[in-house]
């Protein structure tokens, strides 16, 4: 086993292939007993046939993953790692539970480093540490330099430039991670809606030649909502006719890259992974 590796890890899994591709680097790094908390309508099935421990828990059923996190952790589970996108509307489901509303009720300003903030306070008061959901996933963190066959053109760097400033100006007020740029004008910034949806926005608003910058904030808490791009990521480029794409080296999760760079080349998509200066994502335990 790898130094930083535990024994045993409680793995948080939404939706997606992120949960699958933490789960695999964490069986490569060592992990031997994984205990899966599995969310209905969201975590897929093949990973759950792979996991040592399955416990299935619907939106909203916070009182049973409270007795599911007790449960891993006197059974010695130290460590649990969230990972996988989990819809932002959930936090308006009518079925939440007591504990869940109470939570909700106790957090004044809910986004993604407060709601899940609280739950990693919550994990560590049962005895377990929230990891960083790069932990395990060192071949998916790109290094600098351009990803695809085309570089952006100048226009492009200077939209991508814009858009860097920018898009940590709104990461630091803990807004959004995403801005979309054209022509040096920004025409959307990410909001509650999540990535995706600013994305469209902001394609329907420039039209073809639209560049996307994602980031995450100088002392972002790695542990939760760290920026990704996947393969679904792609069809949403086409639809809002965007030409370049511009994220983080090594702070940013790029999932199936292999068929993310080819899809991106056959569009003509320039994608670059910038050097931003600040500290690389964590894959270990420190």
């Amino acid at each position: 086993m790898q130094t930083g590796v535990p024994e045993k890890l409680l793995l948080v899994a939404g939706h997606g292939s992120y949960p699958q591709c933490l789960f695999d680097g964490a069986r490569k790094a060592g992990v031997r007993h994984i205990v899966l908390a599995a969310v209905r309508g969201m975590t897929s099935r093949r990973l759950a046939a792979q996991a040592d421990e399955v416990e299935w828990i619907g939106i909203g059923e916070f009182e049973k993953f409270l007795r599911l996190i007790d449960q891993a952790a006197r059974r010695g589970v130290r460590h649990v790692a969230l990972a996988g996108q989990i819809t932002p509307a959930v936090i308006f489901h009518p079925r939440m539970d007591q504990a869940a509303r109470d939570l909700l009720r106790s957090i004044p300003l809910k986004n993604a480093h407060t709601v899940f903030g609280r739950i990693s306070d919550i994990l560590a008061s049962h005895g377990l540490q929230t990891l960083p959901a790069s932990c395990f996933m060192d071949d998916c963190l790109p290094l600098p330099g351009v990803l695809t066959q085309r570089a952006p053109t100048a226009q492009e760097t200077n939209d991508i430039e814009i858009g860097h400033r920018i898009a940590m100006t709104i990461c630091g007020l803990d807004i959004g991670q995403t801005v979309v740029v054209k022509d040096g004008m920004i025409l959307a910034v990410e909001g509650f809606d999540g990535t995706n949806a600013t994305i469209l926005r902001g394609g329907k608003l420039g039209g073809r030649g639209v560049v996307v910058v994602k980031v995450a904030k100088d002392g972002h808490d790695m542990r939760f909502d760290i920026p990704v791009i996947g393969a679904k990521t792609i069809p949403v480029l086409k639809k809002a006719r965007v030409t370049a794409i511009a994220f983080q080296a090594r702070r940013t999760v790029l999932l199936e890259r292999d068929e993310v760079i080819a899809a991106a080349n056959r569009l003509h998509i320039a994608m670059i992974a910038l050097d931003s200066g600040l500290p690389p994502a964590p894959t270990r335990i420190s």
